[in-house]
């Protein structure tokens, strides 16, 4: 069992990320084909809040360089924030849960639910829209759901779900899906391009609207995450150890799941399809600040979040006017830490 660790360390490493955050915030929110200088940019978002706009002075700043900050680059920079900290407390958490180095937010096929939706809707030009949410969102986010209901139902021998048949399924149900969308785009290829940019992901043009909708239910699905370090801390013992101290093993299985679930399928929903992210920053998160879940987990909450928004600048910035996905991005980040990690366990076996 994980000893414990003197909690003022905990505070001190979760304060200072944060305050990184804030600036990677501002920074990478003045870097784009407008000059708007850090301080500038501090201003128009300071200016646009009822208790700090007296004592901060915007007047100089032109209007267009405000529209652009606030309306434009800002929304984008905070779900950028939002999906990155999605994806790596949600692959934090499965890793710990699977006790397996290589889980990720998609492991249970989370990934190939979302894009059959997602392609389903496109192909078909289905056009509903429910609480202002587009078709391809609410396809994807059900997508994704359904998905993970049918794999932990495939996985359920009587009242429990091992861990291993778990892993199986996703695979074997994620690789299905996967086959269907392939079909289906060399069935309907006049809509290939459209499928193939969702599935490589982007934050670009989503401004407020989306980002205010999820925002609470995803923050406040992380922080209930962050609830279930100890048993997670526990849980890395072995699940009949875990059961012995009191956990309640299977029940927490299945919370983290809904949770981990949920989250995921609400920023890929509005994102598209962004790898890598929940498998490598838990990695780092956990070589820097140790296994132990209770700093782990809000770890790589915020430095996910720093690196989707550092990734996302790259990718609409490194051949301006251009824009590439972002999940281009993060694969090249990720791939090769990925090879390292196998190279890694491999010497170790």
């Amino acid at each position: 069992m994980i000893s414990n660790r003197d909690k003022y360390p905990h505070k001190t490493i979760i304060f200072l990320l944060i305050i990184i955050l804030v600036f990677s915030i501002g920074l990478f929110a003045t870097i784009g084909t407008a000059n708007v200088s850090i301080l500038d940019t501090f201003r128009i978002i300071g200016s646009k809040f009822p208790m700090l706009n007296k004592y901060v002075k915007s007047s100089h700043i032109p209007d267009s360089y405000k529209t652009i900050i606030w309306s434009i680059r800002l929304p984008r920079v905070l779900l950028g924030v939002l999906v990155g900290a999605s994806l790596s407390t949600a692959g934090a958490a499965f890793q710990g849960m699977f006790r397996n180095p290589m889980a990720d937010p998609y492991v249970l096929g989370i990934s190939s639910g979302a894009a059959l939706g997602a392609s389903i809707s496109i192909i078909f030009n289905v056009n509903i829209t429910i609480l202002g949410f587009s078709t391809i969102s609410i396809f994807a986010f059900i997508g994704g759901l359904v998905t993970v209901f049918i794999v932990y139902n495939i996985a359920k021998v009587r009242q429990r779900v091992p861990i291993t048949t778990l892993l199986l399924s996703g695979v074997a149900v994620g690789q299905f899906l996967t086959a269907i969308m392939s079909f289906l785009m060399v069935i309907y290829s006049r809509d290939m391009n459209k499928i193939i940019y969702w599935t490589l992901g982007s934050l670009a043009g989503k401004g407020w609207e989306p980002l205010i909708k999820i925002s609470i239910p995803v923050i406040l699905s992380i922080i209930v995450m962050n609830f279930f370090s100890r048993d997670l801390n526990i849980m890395l013992t072995g699940e009949e150890s875990a059961h012995s101290l009191g956990v309640e093993v299977e029940k927490i299985k299945l919370y983290i799941l809904i949770l981990g679930t949920f989250m995921t399928s609400m920023v890929v929903s509005i994102s598209g399809i962004i790898g890598f992210v929940g498998l490598i920053i838990p990695h780092i998160v956990r070589i820097i600040v140790g296994p132990d879940h209770r700093i782990l987990l809000p770890s790589s909450g915020l430095i996910g979040g720093i690196f989707m928004i550092f990734a996302d600048t790259i990718a609409r910035t490194i051949i301006s006017p251009m824009e590439i996905p972002v999940g281009i991005i993060t694969a090249l980040f990720g791939g090769p830490f990925f090879i390292y990690l196998l190279r890694k366990r491999k010497r170790s076996i």
